[in-house]
């Protein structure tokens, strides 16, 4: 895929153009990311202490449900959030976010090593020294997100 930009002092607004033969899996990715860029919030708050925090993405390390609670734990500590899991990665960057299982998602940012001996599975240490598995429904995506 080829990007071209112009600079053009008069433009009053961005405008993106897509030039293509026909419609591929690439376009519409490339569309539907485009196309939820202003709509998706991407603030996400957490509550510890009795106390509402706003958490930056780049500090979580992995989002989960737990006795029908979400969880969200960050180089900080650990966040009660009041989302869903689907919303919470629904507003959370899916090039550095990753579900790994029907209850956690991961940041990729933050996964320091994958032992891959397990058959049908992978560990991941994540950087706060936490350890998650990939369910077997899930491997196939993370090999292929990883490139593995």
């Amino acid at each position: 895929m080829k990007l071209n930009i112009n600079i053009d002092a008069e433009t009053k607004e961005p405008e993106i153009m897509i030039t293509t033969a026909q419609m591929t899996e690439e376009v519409n990715r490339v569309v539907d990311f485009v196309s939820r860029l202003d709509d998706a919030p991407t603030i996400i708050s957490g509550i510890r202490e009795d106390k509402v925090e706003l958490l930056d993405p780049d500090h979580i390390v992995k989002i989960y449900a737990e006795d029908s609670k979400v969880f969200t734990q960050t180089d900080n500590g650990t966040y009660q959030i009041r989302l869903r899991l689907y919303e919470a990665e629904e507003r959370l960057d899916n090039s550095k976010f990753v579900r790994i299982s029907n209850s956690e998602i991961v940041n990729l940012k933050k996964v320091k090593s994958l032992d891959l001996s397990f058959v049908g599975t992978i560990c991941m240490e994540l950087s706060n020294g936490t350890v998650s598995y990939v369910s077997r429904r899930y491997v196939s995506k993370i090999k292929k997100v990883l490139g593995l």
